[in-house]
């Protein structure tokens, strides 16, 4: 008699990579620090590259500023995630477009005398990265250097994942 074997079941490289970050991140103070903080990284490194000077394209004519640096970042992000699951890239495209709009918002108040865009989002980073090692430190737990950078594209996967998870969404 034959035992019937069972299927093996491999973890998506996606699940991989959230249940990476997911361990450095058990307590539910922490979990709400990153909630908060993610997109605010996001938004700060996205709204720092968006603003680097980028040469001037004549045949782009009034749409020069929306081919930039940030252009390229958004590019690759969104291949990257596109790569590991479909949905959540389409998401990640959908929140960047939102958060750029953000970015040129703050670029017209800049022009207007406000505050400096790439200055914002420095102090911005460098708060949100203070408050997710307070986080790091209640949690007991502290990634390493080389797993820190990593977890800067992986970030926004764990919250969409778990957002995506609540809702009952497949991705």
């Amino acid at each position: 008699m034959k035992k019937q074997q069972q299927p093996k079941t491999e973890l998506r490289p996606i699940d991989a990579i959230i249940a990476e970050y997911d361990s450095f991140h058990q307590k539910p103070v922490n979990r709400v620090i990153n909630y908060f903080c993610i997109p605010l990284l996001v938004f700060s490194i996205v709204g720092f590259v968006w603003s680097l000077p980028f040469p001037q394209l004549k045949f782009l004519g009034v749409y020069n500023s929306y081919l930039n640096w940030g252009s390229f970042l958004i590019a690759f992000s969104v291949y990257y995630y596109m790569r590991l699951s479909p949905v959540i890239s389409y998401m990640v495209l959908l929140l960047l477009f939102a958060l750029i709009y953000g970015v040129i918002q703050l670029q017209v108040l800049e022009r207007a005398g406000g505050f400096v865009v790439p200055q914002i989002c420095v102090f911005v980073f460098v708060m949100t990265i203070i408050v997710q090692f307070i986080g790091y430190q209640i949690e007991g737990k502290k990634p390493t250097f080389a797993e820190e950078f990593k977890f800067l594209l992986t970030g926004p996967l764990w919250l969409l994942g778990a957002i995506l998870k609540r809702l009952g969404v497949k991705y």
